[in-house]
C-alpha cells in the first residue's frame, strides 16, 4: 500500500453466463440509473458521458461512510472482460468539499463455458487537497485511513454481487434475438 493510499479492496462473484456474453464496457456505459441503485442501498445517482477528450465517462452518486461522493470515472482500458475507470471525486464532507483519488477495475475470467468469475476491484488514495483538508483539521492520515477502510471495504462487499447479477442480466438479455415489430 503506497504512502498516501487509503484502501484496495477486492471481492469477487460468479456470473452465469459465457465469457463470450459478456461486455463490461457495454454494461457500464449504458447502466440505467435504477440498475445501478439496486446495486447498493448506497448508490443514489448514475449516468454517462465523455471526458472533454472524448473518452468514456460514468458518472455515479453515493453515500460511504457517510460522505456523499461524486465520481467522475473515466474509462482508461475498455475491453469486453476488463475495464478501468479512474475518477478524481469529489467528496462532501462536513467541513467542506475535498477531492479522493479512486480507480475501480472490473474483470471477468471464464470458469467453464457457462460461467465467470468476476472481480471488482476498488483503490483509492489521498490527493494533496484531502491531505491538506486532514491537517487543517488535525487528524493524522493514518487515523483517518484506519476509520474510512472499513466502511469502503463493506460497501464494495456488498455490491460486488449485486453487479455480478446486474451485468449477467445485461449479457444474457444483450443474446436474445429481437422481436419483430
Amino acid at each position: 500500500m503506497s504512502d498516501n493510499q487509503i484502501v484496495d479492496s477486492s471481492f469477487t462473484a460468479i456470473i452465469n453466463a459465457s465469457i463470450e456474453k459478456i461486455d463490461i464496457p457495454t454494461w457500464c456505459f449504458t447502466l440505467p440509473e435504477k440498475e445501478y441503485q439496486s446495486c447498493s442501498p448506497a448508490h443514489i445517482a448514475a449516468g454517462f458521458t465523455t471526458a472533454p477528450d472524448g473518452t468514456r465517462m460514468s458518472i455515479n452518486v453515493e453515500t460511504i461512510g457517510g460522505s456523499l461522493m461524486v465520481q467522475h470515472y473515466v474509462e482508461t482500458l475498455g475491453e469486453r472482460d476488463h475495464l478501468i475507470l479512474d475518477s478524481d471525486s469529489d467528496v462532501f464532507t462536513p467541513t467542506g468539499r475535498v477531492a479522493i483519488h479512486v480507480i475501480w477495475e472490473l474483470s471477468v475470467k471464464a470458469i467453464d463455458k457457462n460461467h465467470c468469475e468476476f472481480t471488482n476491484r476498488v483503490q483509492s488514495f489521498a490527493t494533496p487537497d484531502m491531505l491538506a483538508s486532514l491537517d487543517r483539521q488535525g487528524i493524522p492520515f493514518e487515523i483517518f485511513r484506519t476509520q474510512r477502510q472499513p466502511m469502503s471495504i463493506a460497501h464494495n462487499k456488498g455490491e460486488t454481487p449485486l453487479f455480478a447479477a446486474s451485468i449477467e442480466r445485461h449479457a444474457l438479455r444483450s443474446q436474445q434475438p429481437s422481436k419483430a415489430a
